[in-house]
């Protein structure tokens, strides 16, 4: 009886051995990885540049404090509302080389910013600017109560010596410690200075730039009007190199209020009281500065025009008749008494019954 062939099983492709199926797995896998990492990239890069998260109010403050690192950077705006993800403002500022460059400060960032402006403006240093302004004239006591009064700042300056600080108007931080900002006020002050007595005239009758301080008070105080100051200046220039008294009515009320406004008009009893400010009283100049110059009074002390002035008094326009006389001087002050005549109120007369 003849065998029957077993029949054998037909061959099969390579797709159906062991290795060609681990292949095919693999990468199935890597493409669902590359899939997957392709669509969390687009995901954080949406994160990144797309809108921000949405917030209750216009725009959100933040206060990233000095010696802030990374992670707390990243993790206050993310409590703040401002980014809606730590890890994404992590890595970003990691890869654009901003990591190393954020700076603290107040800041301010609108409705749903996008992570990238918040990234961007942390490290322009973008910000919050808050000023304080110190108007020439103010005593340093004065100063000092602005600084107190301003709800920004913290800690405590005690009031250094008048005429120290430059009247500017100043930036000033959230926080920041009033010590420091009045310290940069003096700094200032003294660069200023410096800088203006290297160019001063020759032949002043300063010898120091303590001098030129006190006398550029005094001038401050004197006139409100900007473009008169050089020539109260020289008023008083000529006087001191003649040896005439100043005969300052701010130094008196220095002499008794320290600055303060005295609220009503000099007693002839002060103008004649003994104190060591009274310039109507003493020769030369007061012992200190009457009040923190400006910048442009100490110019006007420090270069003077040429002039014969030495008497001034106001013209009833808010500026001052200046004359080379005595005799014109009590003309410019007649002048003067009678517009304030015919400036006060007439006397009301009672209506017959």
């Amino acid at each position: 009886m003849a065998r029957k062939t077993r029949a054998r099983p037909a061959k099969t492709g390579a797709g159906s051995s062991p290795l060609r199926r681990l292949i095919v797995t693999l990468t199935s896998a890597a493409l669902t990885l590359v899939l997957v990492l392709a669509l969390a990239g687009l995901w954080a890069l949406w994160m990144y540049r797309g809108p921000g998260p949405e917030a209750a109010a216009e725009t959100t403050t933040v206060m990233l404090r000095r010696g802030a690192g990374l992670p707390e950077i990243a993790s206050t705006l993310e409590t703040s509302g401002v980014i809606s993800s730590a890890p994404i403002f992590l890595a970003a500022a990691q890869a654009t080389g901003a990591a190393r460059e954020l700076k603290a400060g107040e800041y301010e960032f609108p409705n749903r910013a996008s992570m990238a402006r918040v990234l961007g403006d942390i490290r322009a240093g973008k910000v919050v600017r808050h000023f304080v302004t110190v108007p020439e004239g103010m005593t340093s006591e004065m100063v000092v109560e602005i600084l107190a009064e301003n709800p920004l700042l913290t800690g405590v300056a005690p009031a250094p010596p008048e005429g120290a600080i430059l009247p500017e108007t100043y930036q000033i931080e959230r926080g920041e410690d009033r010590a420091a900002v009045l310290q940069r006020m003096m700094d200032a002050h003294d660069e200023v200075l410096a800088l203006l007595w290297s160019r001063r005239q020759p032949g002043l009758p300063v010898r120091s730039p303590e001098e030129a301080v006190i006398l550029a008070s005094v001038v401050e105080k004197e006139t409100g009007v900007a473009s008169e100051r050089p020539q109260v200046a020289s008023v008083f220039v000529n006087r001191l190199r003649r040896g005439m008294r100043l005969e300052s009515d701010p130094t008196i009320i220095y002499g008794l209020t320290k600055g303060r406004p005295l609220g009503r008009g000099i007693r002839m009893s002060e103008l004649t009281g003994a104190t060591p400010y009274n310039t109507y009283m003493i020769d030369g100049l007061p012992p200190t500065p009457i009040c923190n110059p400006g910048r442009a009074a100490l110019a006007a002390v420090l270069d003077p025009p040429q002039t014969d002035y030495l008497f001034f008094v106001a013209d009833g326009s808010g500026g001052h008749a200046f004359a080379t006389t005595y005799e014109d001087h009590r003309r410019n002050v007649s002048r003067w008494r009678e517009l304030e005549r015919n400036r006060a109120p007439a006397p009301q007369v009672a209506a017959e019954p």
